[in-house]
């Protein structure tokens, strides 16, 4: 018996929209979780090399938590482009000031690092507060344990 593959206008058929509240949730089984959704690991039809998950709406970013001493410890970099330009902040920080960017940079370290993880971080949309402006996309609630 052979493997049925999907295609890319088949993957493109089925899109979904999820909305997942991250209001006390763990910022990394949030982000497995939602990486999987991202991914369409979640449906019978996956393809590893195509992208046939679904949209992930995640609100209220700034209520994620964090386990153990992460907050203090857990450094992010970035580069500005100049020489010496290397930057860093903690999670704390970028909880404070970003938690949108605090989530997304969770989601994106766990997808695939080429072209295909690039295209697959466009679907995931990330808000801090409980506001989106995605209804007229209607979401399905998708609820996280953890």
């Amino acid at each position: 018996m052979r493997t049925r593959m999907m295609e890319k206008e088949e993957a493109l058929k089925q899109r979904q929209w999820y909305l997942v509240d991250a209001q006390g949730k763990v910022l990394g089984r949030l982000a497995s979780e939602v990486a999987r959704i991202l991914r369409g690991k979640h449906k019978p039809t996956f393809t590893p090399h195509l992208d046939g998950g679904d949209f992930v709406i995640v609100v209220n970013a700034g209520g994620v938590r964090l386990t153990g001493k992460k907050l203090e410890k857990k450094v992010y970099y970035r580069h500005t482009g100049y020489p010496g330009g290397i930057r860093e902040t903690t999670a704390e920080k970028l909880l404070d000031r970003r938690p949108e960017e605090l989530v997304r940079l969770a989601v994106k370290g766990m997808l695939p690092k080429n072209r295909l993880g690039r295209k697959l971080l466009t679907k995931l949309k990330v808000y801090a507060g409980p506001e989106h402006p995605h209804e007229a996309q209607k979401p399905e609630r998708l609820e996280i344990q953890g």
